[in-house]
C-alpha cells in the first residue's frame, strides 16, 4: 500500500501552546508510521498577546506571507488543518482550503476549543457565508470530546465529526517510585498556563495572598508567558507575595522538574476559546491534585472530588476554601493522585492518541 501524504497546517512550537503541541506530536508520531508521508506548514505567530483572534497589520502581513506555502496542498493526499475559532483564524486557511477542495483532497479539520460554533452563530451577513462555506469543506471534523461536537454540527454531517481524547507526553507520566518521593505534606502550588485574565491567573494570585495574610504556609511556582498589557498587574502580585515565585517561560524539561515538585496543579480557567487544557491532563499523569473550573470540555474528563476540585470562575475565594480542604485533609492527597495517575495511565497516552487519530484518517 503506498503511503498516505499528509499535509499538516497549523502551529507548531514555537511558542508551545495546547495547538502547537499537539501539532508537533501529531507531525513526529505520523512521520515514525510506514503509512504516511507528512510535510507541514507552520502558522505559528511569535508574539504573544491575549487579545487572540484580533487582527493587526503585522499580524496580518505574517499569514499573508504564509500564503505562497498553499501549493503543497496539490502534493499531498490529506490536509490537516488545525484553524482558528475567529472570523479570520478560519479565513486565514482559506487558499488551503480552497486548493484542496478544487483538488479534491480530503480535508481534516481539528479543532481545540469550543468557540467556533459561537463564533459562526455571532457572525452575520458576508461574514457568515464565507465561514459557513469554508467549514463546510471539512471532510472529517475532530473535537476533544463529546460536548464538543456542536461546533462542527453547523457544517457537516453528524457521522462525520469524531471525538478524539488528548494526551500527555510520556515523559510526564513518572515511575512509581518518583510519585513516592514527592512531597505531599506541605502545599506546593503551581499554575502552568500563559499568564492570560481568562485563564484565571489573577484569581490564583488573589488566593495565594489571602493564604500568606491568613499565614497559611505554602510555595507556589508560577509558569507562562505574560502578555505585555499584564506585565504590570503581574509585577504587583508578584512583589507583594513572599511565598510564589514566578519562573517565567518554561521548556519540556524545566516543565517535567515543575510538575515532580508540585503537589496542586490550579488552573481557574474560563478562557472564551478553552477546550480541555493538556496541561490538565499532565497534572493529572504526574501525581497532582486538580484545582479547576467546570469550563467548555473540562467536565469530559475532570470529576469533582475525584480527580480534584472545581472552583467557580472569576472567585479567589473559592480556590482559597478548596487549599483549606487539603490542609485539613491530608489524606484526599493520596485518594485523588492515585486516581489521577491510574486514568491518565489508562487513557492519556500519545499512543492512544495516534491510534484513534490514524483510525480517523482511514476511515472511509
Amino acid at each position: 500500500m503506498s503511503k498516505k501524504r499528509i499535509l499538516i497546517v497549523g502551529p507548531l512550537p514555537l511558542p508551545t501552546t495546547g495547538v502547537s503541541l499537539a501539532n508537533q506530536v501529531v507531525y513526529e508520531e505520523l512521520q515514525k508510521s510506514p503509512f504516511f508521508g507528512v510535510k507541514t506548514v507552520n502558522t505559528s505567530y511569535s508574539s504573544f498577546d491575549e487579545q487572540l483572534g484580533a487582527v493587526s497589520l503585522k499580524k496580518l502581513w505574517f499569514y499573508l506571507k504564509l500564503q505562497v506555502y498553499f501549493f503543497k496542498v496539490f502534493s499531498h493526499d490529506i490536509i490537516y488543518i488545525t484553524p482558528g475559532q475567529t472570523f479570520f483564524g478560519v479565513v486565514k486557511y482559506a487558499l488551503y482550503i480552497l486548493g484542496a477542495t478544487l483538488s479534491r483532497k480530503q480535508i481534516i479539520q481539528h479543532i481545540h476549543g469550543n468557540f467556533l460554533g459561537k463564533q459562526y452563530h455571532l457572525l452575520s451577513g458576508c461574514k457568515k457565508k464565507i465561514f459557513h462555506f469554508l467549514m463546510s469543506k471539512t471532510d472529517k471534523g475532530i473535537v476533544l470530546s463529546d460536548s464538543l461536537r456542536p461546533n462542527f454540527e453547523p457544517f457537516i454531517e453528524p457521522n462525520n465529526i469524531y471525538s478524539l481524547k488528548n494526551f500527555v507526553i510520556d515523559e510526564l507520566f513518572f515511575e512509581d517510585e518518583v510519585i513516592k518521593q514527592k512531597n505531599y505534606t506541605d502545599l506546593r502550588i503551581v499554575f502552568l498556563s500563559n499568564l492570560m485574565t481568562e485563564k484565571g491567573i489573577f484569581d490564583l494570585l488573589e488566593a495565594l495572598l489571602k493564604l500568606e495574610q491568613q499565614k497559611i504556609p505554602y510555595k507556589a511556582k508560577i509558569a507562562g508567558n505574560i502578555a505585555p498589557e499584564n506585565q504590570a498587574i503581574a509585577q504587583e502580585y508578584f512583589s507583594k507575595l513572599k511565598w510564589t515565585k514566578y519562573i517565567g517561560v518554561v521548556d519540556k524539561p524545566q516543565k517535567t522538574k515543575l510538575l515532580k515538585w508540585s503537589n496542586i496543579f490550579v488552573l481557574p480557567t474560563y478562557y472564551t476559546m478553552e477546550g480541555q487544557p493538556i496541561s490538565i491532563l499532565e497534572a493529572m499523569a504526574s501525581g497532582n491534585v486538580v484545582l479547576t473550573t467546570p469550563h467548555a470540555g473540562i467536565p469530559d474528563v475532570f470529576e469533582h472530588g475525584v480527580n480534584g476540585f472545581f472552583v467557580k470562575p472569576q472567585d479567589p475565594k473559592t480556590i482559597v476554601k478548596q487549599f483549606y480542604k487539603l490542609v485539613d485533609h491530608k489524606s484526599l492527597f493520596t485518594t485523588i493522585v492515585q486516581n489521577n495517575i491510574h486514568q491518565a495511565r489508562a487513557t492519556y497516552r500519545v499512543a492512544h492518541f495516534v491510534d484513534n487519530l490514524e483510525q480517523i484518517i482511514f476511515k472511509t
